[in-house]
């Protein structure tokens, strides 16, 4: 199973900001959208990431002003990111040895669309209740 399964059911929206964006206004978009990332494009090229963490992490120890401090400077960059032919299972342990929940899949250099690591869990476990059904129905239909 490919990440592109992923895209085909979910979609390829990608909500973005730009890197001169105060993180209250990130905030307000993750809220908007009610999504946990947002893509940091500049000159119409990913520059970075924003994640929920990356806005708690400015937060820690005092509180940030988030209408003070901007984007660029607490977005995750370079991106790690993956393509549409990147098998699920591969893509599962990428996110989990790198300790991120959300990665942006590249195509050409172009950003196509952005897998959470709940996309990946869900699609893991249809396929696998799929694989069961399957194998529970050839045993009881021989």
């Amino acid at each position: 199973m490919l990440i592109k399964s992923i895209l085909e059911t979910k979609g390829t929206t990608i909500h973005s900001i730009r890197p001169d964006a105060t993180l209250a206004e990130a905030v307000e978009s993750l809220v908007d959208h009610n999504v946990g990332s947002l893509i940091v494009f500049e000159n119409d090229q990913m520059v970075g990431i924003i994640t929920e963490r990356d806005i708690l992490r400015a937060c820690r120890g005092g509180g940030a002003d988030l209408t003070q401090h901007t984007v660029r400077y607490h977005m995750s960059s370079p991106v790690i990111t993956g393509s549409l032919d990147d098998r699920i299972a591969d893509v599962m342990g990428l996110l989990t040895d790198k300790r991120i929940r959300h990665l942006p899949i590249v195509d050409q250099d172009n950003v196509i669309g952005i897998v959470s690591i709940g996309d990946v869990v869900k699609a893991q476990h249809h396929r696998l209740t799929m694989e069961n059904h399957y194998l529970k129905d050839y045993l009881q239909h021989p």
